[in-house]
């Protein structure tokens, strides 16, 4: 999908300009670091890749303690820009070795230790949609836990067999959206991608609005 040249969403509390000749490069970037800095370190010292929504963007669950602000890498004091750097650079300085976490899984963020990063405001308004989204799952599932998978970089639940998410965007559809994935297909129109239904974030402001569209898609599974 093609963006406008300009989108102000108004995401929670925050209203966001968000240019799309970098939102995809903003989007790569944090998945890149999610994936690289983030959830391999975490895998090898702690035997899980999971991350979690945190103020501003997202966190590892376990050690190392690392988390992502908007557009920087923090690792307790220290903040350190991901724009115009690379994911073998920002491992260097937090003390951990970038790289994708070995022989789990087959997608990757597919962007090089040694490429250099783009992260601009997009990162804000891709936190805003990551923390709505967690908000309306943990109402729709109270006794799921939202998850952010490095492997596609969407926060994620399942409850009773169908699989509840907000992603930042791929190849399918390049801006924020939501989605339900049923775990047998449905071919009606309120179904409207081949993994189930798909809703832009930028139609779900809120986490009363997702909500909303999460417990339709459970009503008609």
């Amino acid at each position: 999908m093609n963006l406008p040249a300009r989108h102000d969403r108004q995401v929670g509390v925050a209203s966001i300009a968000v240019d799309a000749t970098t939102v995809e490069e903003t989007r790569r970037a944090l998945h890149a670091v999610g994936e690289q800095v983030l959830a391999r370190p975490q895998y090898r010292t702690s035997g899980t890749i999971r991350l979690q929504v945190s103020p501003g963007g997202f966190s590892t669950v376990a050690d190392p303690r690392l988390r992502v602000d908007g557009v920087e890498l923090v690792s307790g004091d220290q903040r350190l820009a991901i724009s115009g750097t690379t994911t073998e650079a920002l491992g260097q300085a937090v003390g951990v070795t970038a790289g994708v976490p070995e022989g789990l899984y087959h997608d990757h963020s597919d962007v090089r230790t040694d490429k250099v990063l783009t992260a601009d405001p997009a990162a804000a308004w891709i936190a805003g949609c990551f923390a709505t989204g967690e908000q309306a799952m943990r109402r729709l599932a109270p006794d799921q836990q939202p998850v952010l998978w490095p492997e596609h970089f969407d926060l994620a639940i399942t409850a009773d067999g169908v699989g509840y998410g907000v992603s930042p965007g791929d190849s399918y559809h390049a801006e924020p959206y939501a989605y339900v994935s049923p775990a047998t297909p449905r071919s009606d129109d309120f179904w409207t991608a081949p993994f189930g239904a798909l809703r832009p974030m930028r139609d779900l402001p809120d986490p009363e609005t997702l909500l909303t569209f999460f417990a339709e898609a459970r009503d008609r599974t």
